[in-house]
């Protein structure tokens, strides 16, 4: 049997210290997150925005109105240049391109319409009966003439088409209308401007 025996509210107040040691070590843990420093991880940095990634700054600095200007006539500038290049929405599609060349490898009558136009309009001006009549007789001439080209053209329109293109769903009335139309203005100012020359093959 020991000689020096504990009490037992020393062995009680022991457990008690125990007990409030650990919940203060738990609450401690609970309540704190260790940051990544502690943690010994580096927060990655964000890419500046002031800085191209060749390292060259970004320039914030405001346009003047003249230089607005300059930018805007460019923008319209280069958007036309794709316009006469490409053209609109109307022109897409290979059966378009395939119009577009049947009518632009040939000289059609549709291109000097304007131009007699012009001529009968200044006849027809003129006091005088005998100009009038010739400016009459030429103006039927040339409206005969186009008649006559637009149905050459649109027959060959459907050959051609018909045999490169046997599953297409274009519509041939609408492919007849875009290539007479296209007839009907002057070489230089056809939109899509022309691809082939006169006389190519396509």
């Amino acid at each position: 049997m020991p000689l020096f025996r504990r009490k037992s509210t020393d062995l009680v107040e022991d457990q008690v210290s125990e007990v409030e040691t650990s919940e203060d070590v738990t609450t401690a843990t609970r309540g704190h997150t260790p940051s990544k420093r502690e943690l010994g991880v580096a927060t990655p940095k964000r890419p500046s925005t002031q800085r191209r990634p060749g390292g060259a700054a970004v320039s914030r600095t405001p346009l003047t109105k003249e230089e607005a200007k300059e930018q805007r006539r460019l923008a319209r500038q280069r958007e036309s240049e794709r316009f006469r290049r490409e053209g609109g929405p109307r022109d897409r599609g290979p059966e378009r391109v395939l119009v577009r060349n049947v009518v632009d490898s040939r000289r059609t009558v549709g291109s000097f319409f304007l131009g007699g136009a012009f001529v009968v309009l200044i006849g027809a001006s003129v006091p005088d009966a005998r100009v009038q009549a010739i400016a009459n007789v030429l103006w039927l001439a040339l409206a005969l003439a186009v008649i006559v080209d637009s149905i050459l053209i649109s027959r060959r329109i459907k050959k051609v088409v018909r045999e490169r293109f046997p599953k297409t769903t274009e519509r041939m009335g609408s492919l007849y209308f875009y290539g007479i139309s296209r007839s009907l203005s002057f070489r230089r100012m056809r939109v899509p401007m022309p691809a082939v020359a006169v006389g190519e093959k396509y």
